[in-house]
């Protein structure tokens, strides 16, 4: 068997599949667990995520929760932890990236780290420490409307710097450009400042590539998934085919929709103009105590031999601020996440071994509904998004294909590409 060699904490379920996806891309043999295992991993790998649903809590409980993964970590032996979290870095002005990292780096006795949530292949990347959505800035992205964690500075240290005690800094883009030994050098001037935190410029993949060498001897990283292209060089591995193995694909077809980003409204509109049949949950209907998932399964369940359905409770943001505005923003939250989570499973009983779940809350609901303790990573869909494989309890503890979609990525055809792909 070989020696785990890196252990990850991701704030939430997508992510932790995004961060996954990347290291199984580079070479690197993975699993996902989903939460924190209550033994040892009985899996022969290179590197385990362990998907915390840890983003929107608050910040003392995802400390704690972060901590137990670590210490969960440091009981395997790994080389090196990696906190992973969103490439759009959304969070509140207390957290929690800011007191995970913070944390992480007591609990290690690690004096410096680096944070940059750069993921070009998905247009996320960081510029004289600002974070550009594609070609505007966070600030001016889908995300201000985001209904738990608007982003409205794009100023990465600037943000970093108010959930933080020790001093946040900056790794521009002229040191990552000139390779590994600038970085290196720019880290030890930081230091030497006093700067324990560092965020790091990244516009390309050639630039995450430059970085990864420099980030060999830390023993904690910080990132969104982008890094994880660069580190399993670090550990002599190289891309393999083999890396990315699942079983073969059967069963149903199915997806659920709790994000309300902008691509997910755009993934959703292209599946029903492509005249698939799709369900709508009403927040308000659910809050006035009917039944939703009973009647969304009733409405399946003769739909599914036909191919993919879809039931999702997307909706553009003037809609979501209307429903929060009556039934409280973690109430109409938590509601619809429990009713998708229901859905899901009941699919599943139905026969739906193939889902794609979008949304990184609604993931988390999901997979726990489903009784998935852990995900093996597969081929990637779109850039962060790979197929898994996991045993669920809800399929009878039989094989089920998931595909753990957070809300801003996929292309616009995603729902209907990707079981193609699976095929």
């Amino acid at each position: 068997m070989r020696r785990l060699v890196l252990g990850c904490i991701a704030d939430d379920f997508t992510g932790a599949t995004d961060l996954a996806n990347n290291l199984v891309r580079a070479g690197m043999r993975v699993v996902q667990t989903i939460g924190v295992p209550d033994g040892p991993l009985d899996a022969d790998v290179d590197a385990v995520v362990v998907a915390l649903k840890s983003r929107t809590i608050a910040p003392v409980e995802a400390v704690d929760q972060s901590l137990d993964a670590w210490r969960w970590l440091l009981a395997q032996d790994v080389q090196q932890v990696y906190f992973k979290y969103c490439s759009t870095f959304d969070s509140t002005p207390r957290g929690n990236i800011g007191p995970v990292t913070e944390a992480l780096m007591d609990a290690i006795g690690c004096d410096f780290t680096i944070a940059t949530p750069a993921f070009p292949d998905n247009g996320r990347t960081v510029f004289k420490g600002y974070l550009f959505v594609g070609d505007v800035l966070l600030s001016e992205s889908g995300m201000k409307d985001h209904p738990l964690t608007p982003m409205t500075d794009a100023n990465l240290v600037r943000v970093l710097q108010a959930q933080c005690r020790r001093k946040v800094g900056l790794i521009d883009h002229k040191a990552v450009a000139q390779g590994s030994d600038a970085v290196r050098e720019r880290i030890a001037q930081l230091q030497a400042e006093g700067v324990g935190i560092a965020v790091v410029d990244a516009v390309s993949n050639d630039d995450l590539l430059r970085l990864g060498p420099a980030l060999a001897d830390l023993p904690l990283v910080t990132a969104g998934s982008g890094v994880a292209i660069g580190l399993p060089a670090n550990f002599g591995l190289a891309p393999s085919s083999q890396a990315s193995a699942l079983p073969p694909a059967a069963g149903l077809q199915a997806v659920v929709s709790g994000s309300c980003s902008v691509a997910t409204n755009r993934q959703v509109a292209q599946f029903i103009a492509s005249g698939r049949p799709a369900f709508a949950v009403d927040p308000l209907r659910l809050a006035a105590g009917d039944d939703v998932p009973a009647a969304a399964l009733a409405w399946a369940e003769p739909l599914l031999a036909g191919g993919p359905v879809l039931v999702y409770s997307t909706a553009e943001p003037g809609a979501v601020k209307s429903v929060q505005g009556q039934l409280g923003v973690e109430a109409a939250g938590a509601m619809v996440e429990r009713c998708i989570a229901a859905i899901a499973r009941g699919l599943v009983a139905l026969g739906v071994r193939q889902l794609i779940v979008a949304g990184g809350e609604t993931s988390g609901a999901c997979v726990q509904a489903l009784g998935i303790a852990q995900l093996q990573i597969g081929p990637q869909i779109d850039p962060g998004v790979p197929w898994c494989h996991a045993k669920a309890d809800a399929a009878g503890g039989a094989g089920v294909h998931v595909a753990l979609k957070s809300g801003n990525f996929g292309t616009e055809d995603f729902f209907t590409k990707a079981f193609g792909a699976l095929a």
